[in-house]
């Protein structure tokens, strides 16, 4: 005996696009409750990067600034080869290489040899994938469809690709760690000036709030502790607040990099001006959520057209439109 077809909508059986989304879902499903049950804490891989660097400052392994100048990078082969191959072809410049290296810092990234890398990486990856684009459009003609001008767009397309690749991965990452470190700089605020009432010096109360914001801000709590540990052991503690303001691309923090440097110099209040900075900072954060709040609705009317409303036409009209195809097949 045959079966009966299911309901249909447009040439499509409505129960098997149906079986398949439902099994879609529970592998969705099955993998938000594997995600969550093999969650890692954040802050394991931080505190290891942040025990070697209190190693290295008890080991006095801290050059003076103009032998940190003269040292572009640390002793490593692989890093030796590339900046003698970019200083033999004259590409390698000082104040490009420090520029590499703050941005790698700002991204999280502690190894500073990285920096030859990735100024490597940027003249070697045109030539490589300008090749490959070469000999795909050129060599073997693999889109034979187009004309010279997309061809030459396209090889273009690959070279820019090359070029500008390394720094939009870098830039991108740099965005991510800045935005979560502005979310929980007003929290950290307020638990340093608690900590201040509370007569905590200011590596204790750094490292304090390091430990409590550790969870929520892992980006924050990791430079507040890297902080903490530099006021311990850096001979001058002003350096150690302007390391955080040169790790940081925030001007939020520069400033409360300037108040406490005041502070240390002058002997003012620390707990007053921390908490005019916070108050500020948090009005700046409401601000900001206002202004995305007020963009809201010119941004979703474009997916309010393409996506939703098409998928609630379908809803409502598809049971009629099931029902009309069923009494027409029939006659």
């Amino acid at each position: 005996m045959n079966t009966p077809p299911g309901p249909t909508l447009l040439g499509v059986d409505v129960i098997w696009v149906g079986s398949i989304l439902a099994g879609l879902a529970a592998m969705a499903v099955m993998f938000a409750i594997y995600t969550a049950v093999t969650i890692r804490d954040p802050m394991q891989k931080r505190v290891k990067s942040l025990n070697e660097r209190r190693e290295q400052l008890k080991a006095g392994i801290i050059t003076p600034a103009t032998k940190k100048r003269a040292k572009l990078v640390r002793k490593n082969e692989t890093t030796d080869k590339m900046r003698d191959t970019l200083s033999s072809l004259k590409v390698l410049q000082q104040s490009q290489l420090e520029t590499i290296q703050q941005k790698l810092a700002q991204a999280g990234i502690r190894k500073k040899e990285l920096g030859v890398a990735i100024i490597f990486a940027r003249m070697v990856l045109p030539i490589v994938l300008g090749g490959i684009a070469a000999f795909m459009i050129y060599g073997i003609n693999y889109f034979p469809a187009w004309g010279g001008m997309k061809r030459v767009m396209g090889f273009a397309a690959a070279v820019g690709l090359g070029y500008k690749g390394p720094e939009l991965v870098l830039q991108n990452m740099i965005a991510k760690r800045t935005d979560a470190i502005r979310k929980g700089l007003p929290d950290a605020l307020d638990l340093l000036v608690i900590c201040a009432e509370a007569g905590l010096t200011v590596d204790a109360a750094f490292n304090r709030v390091a430990k409590e914001l550790g969870r929520a801000y892992p980006e924050l709590g990791d430079e507040f502790a890297l902080t903490a540990i530099e006021l311990s052991f850096l001979t001058e503690r002003r350096q150690a607040f302007e390391n955080l303001a040169y790790r940081v691309d925030l001007e939020a923090v520069k400033g409360v990099t300037t108040t406490m440097v005041q502070t240390e110099r002058y002997g003012t209040p620390l707990a007053s001006a921390l908490r005019v900075l916070s108050a500020e900072f948090r009005n700046e954060r409401m601000m900001r959520a206002e202004e995305k709040a007020a963009r809201l609705p010119a941004i979703m009317t474009v997916p309010l057209i393409l996506f939703i409303l098409p998928v609630l036409f379908i809803v409502i009209l598809g049971p009629a439109a099931c029902s009309i195809a069923d009494a027409f097949s029939k006659d």
